[in-house]
């Protein structure tokens, strides 16, 4: 190969990859326009925020039925038009849950979009790890995550511009999610195959060869999942106005967005493994520095860093995916690090809001901080068995 080709081969390659995380950004903001979107449906049509809460859950449940099927679907369909189809579905869903505007009649509906929104999310992740080159695969990684970031966060910014009422809110994610197909199918040549025909691995096949990292993707998305949740109700013990503390969870979802390209570049000079570890411990610090500082200016800074590295040990887990595996099991492990994501999602958050009820409001604190320590301590123990 010539230099010439092989230049334009990497331009095709980084061209896929900047298709493929274009797609997830338009995905992402689609999804983080719903969720605000239709609970504030729910609280003008005077629906309990228990009910709110329970629909809302409805999508992670939705991403853990579906997640052992993505390798089926894969193999079977393709994973190009697996994720064009998913993309198109979501589409007719959100119209449905538009049209629908029923407490009851979403438990299904949002049940369906977290079906067929996480095969596309899933392969998407797949393709950018198998597509950026070994020796940058944490910067892309980072970029990958700092793009979804961005995306969740941009999408409640939309509803600023058209409003929560009537349709337009609902013709801006559907736009999205068809433009998000539109996207994938203009790279949709270029981008690998990960549907091999050789050794097949199953989700439940893959879990026993992964375990810590699934284990760190509980962590991540039951910290994120029962701060967001949370916190509000931490501040409030300490009589802290509801404004600073969306002012502070603003301040920790920046650190996320703004740090994760640095921490993937940093994972390239040591390793993913390192990296994680480290973020892991600066997690734990951050919830016996939480009570110390809730009410000192030092909080806004402490929660910067939090945001970064709590997410941060996702990004690095997602780094060493891609380094420890290929082929049918890259497509089960990351279909098993979305039904982790989905078991942590659901599972911390009412763990932690149960030990505040016992505990007072520490419980929080307390809670995240164990689940980081057993983390920590595992990652030890499996280094020492190694």
């Amino acid at each position: 190969m010539d230099l010439a080709e092989q230049n334009s081969g990497e331009t095709m390659q980084w061209a896929a990859i900047t298709g493929v995380i274009a797609t997830v950004s338009v995905f992402a903001i689609a999804q983080g326009l719903s969720y605000p979107l239709l609970s504030f449906i729910l609280q003008r049509q005077g629906v309990s925020p228990a009910m709110i809460g329970l629909s809302a859950a409805m999508t992670p449940v939705g991403f853990i039925v579906s997640s052992p099927l993505i390798p089926a679907l894969a193999r079977r369909f393709g994973a190009g038009r697996t994720a064009l189809t998913c993309a198109a579905l979501s589409a007719i869903m959100l119209a449905l849950i538009g049209w629908t505007q029923n407490v009851y009649l979403w438990f299904p509906l949002r049940f369906l979009i977290g079906v067929v929104t996480n095969p596309l999310y899933v392969l998407s992740e797949i393709w950018v790890i198998a597509l950026a080159p070994p020796a940058r695969r944490g910067r892309v990684m980072g970029i990958y995550s700092t793009v979804i970031s961005a995306g969740f966060a941009a999408g409640p910014l939309c509803l600023l511009a058209v409003g929560t009422e009537g349709w337009p809110p609902f013709l801006v994610g559907i736009a999205a999610f068809v433009f998000c197909g539109a996207c994938l199918a203009l790279v949709l040549r270029r981008l690998p195959k990960v549907d091999e025909a050789g050794h097949r691995v199953s989700v439940m096949g893959f879990m026993p060869m992964a375990w810590l990292l699934l284990s760190a993707v509980v962590v991540a998305a039951g910290f994120e999942q029962a701060v967001l949740a949370l916190l509000p109700v931490f501040g409030a013990h300490y009589g802290i106005e509801e404004t600073r503390m969306s002012a502070l969870l603003s301040m920790m979802i920046a650190g996320n967005i703004a740090m994760q390209v640095p921490l993937g570049l940093l994972a390239e000079r040591l390793t993913a493994r390192l990296v994680r570890f480290t973020c892991v411990s600066l997690t734990l610090l951050g919830c016996v520095l939480l009570p110390v500082l809730i009410e000192t200016p030092l909080i806004w800074p402490c929660v910067f860093i939090w945001g970064a590295v709590s997410y941060g040990i996702y990004t690095m887990s997602i780094i060493e995916l891609g380094e420890r595996f290929t082929g049918s099991a890259l497509v089960a492990g990351n279909a098993a690090f979305s039904l982790m994501w989905g078991v942590g999602g659901i599972a911390v958050p009412p763990l932690a809001g149960g030990a505040m009820d016992i505990l007072g409001a520490d419980g929080l604190p307390i809670t995240l901080g164990a689940i980081c320590l057993a983390l920590a301590i595992a990652t030890v123990l499996r280094r020492r068995t190694a």
